[in-house]
């Protein structure tokens, strides 16, 4: 039953993309089917995409991740600043990217061992780590962007080899990275079951705390690789990039088909899912339909809402059933 319901959640996001795709072809073909708008098009979603590859394994785990974007912000201020302070390339851009992973490993796992020692609700824990980690940043930077980073570090984000943006490599690398963790090896499959029934996991003989901590230091490097895209993208860091990839990760994992009490879903869904809301994005901006940006938030927050209750009712009507 479950292989069912994944299918059909990943079969109605290829109906979906299929839509919209159809809907351009007819409305603008002339401009969002050019090179450069898919370009434009292959050079945004991997800072988000990655970022919901974390939440994804959060929620799969039975929790959910609310900080990704203070580590993302935090682990690119610190690469920064190393960067800024060591001035040599392509020394400094190395050490930056590698403490920048160090830092949103740490991040994850002081989130990871909050939830799975203290048993403080997962929620809570990361909103707060939001704000923690979102100060941090604010206190290194003292509020404006950090500047002069090494012109060659712009390359990971803007770069391209031939027509194929650099960001496309790297994001699909990071989709094969998290695509066997979850689908070869066991730690992959104790996390589903422990978002499953967290109980059953423990008396089966999995060790909870190790997988939960595990699951948050993940979540928290992929946080630090979007951190690191976003940097790059601006030339630049500062505590605020980013402020609406919170709401758009919580979309695409659930829209994905990301069960929201855990256990179920699979990388394929939150792939499409992502392709789905740029396409959208992009279609929005060459029909003109919202200039400001102002309505594709409101649109966000509404499909959110409707997917989880859509995802309720069906739950109701399983239980009826049985």
């Amino acid at each position: 039953m479950k292989k069912k319901n994944i299918d059909g959640s990943i079969l109605t996001l290829w109906i979906m993309i299929a839509v919209v795709l159809i809907a351009m072809a007819i409305l603008k073909p002339g401009t969002f089917y050019k090179m450069t708008n898919l370009r434009s098009m292959i050079f945004q979603f991997p800072e988000y995409g990655i970022m919901a590859l974390g939440m994804m394994l959060a929620m799969i785990s039975g929790g959910i991740d609310l900080s990704l974007v203070g580590i993302a912000n935090l682990s690119g201020i610190v690469a920064a600043k190393i960067m800024i302070g060591m001035g040599g390339e392509p020394v400094s851009i190395a050490i930056g990217i590698m403490a920048a992973l160090a830092v949103g490993a740490v991040c994850g796992c002081f989130n990871g061992f909050m939830i799975g020692y203290l048993k403080v609700p997962a929620m809570l824990v990361t909103l707060c780590g939001l704000q923690l980690y979102t100060g941090i940043g604010l206190g290194i930077t003292t509020g404006p962007a950090l500047t002069g980073l090494p012109d060659s570090y712009k390359y990971f984000a803007n770069g391209s080899i031939g027509q194929i943006p650099v960001v496309l490599f790297i994001f699909i690398a990071v989709v094969a990275v998290i695509y066997f963790i979850m689908n070869f090896t066991v730690y992959g499959q104790q996390v589903r079951f422990m978002g499953s029934n967290d109980e059953a996991a423990r008396y089966s003989g999995i060790n909870n705390l190790k997988v939960t901590i595990m699951t948050y230091m993940i979540s928290g490097i992929l946080g630090s690789i979007s951190g690191v895209l976003i940097t790059s993208h601006f030339n630049s860091a500062k505590a605020d990039y980013g402020s609406s990839y919170t709401l758009l990760t919580l979309l695409i994992v659930v829209l994905g088909g990301i069960h929201p009490d855990g256990g179920r879903g699979n990388v394929g869904g939150v792939v499409l899912s992502i392709l789905l809301l740029q396409l959208v994005a992009q279609a929005f901006n060459i029909l003109q339909i919202d200039p400001t940006g102002n309505m594709k938030t409101f649109v966000y927050g509404a499909l959110l809402i409707i997917v989880l209750c859509a995802n309720v009712l069906k739950g109701k009507k399983k239980k009826a059933k049985k």
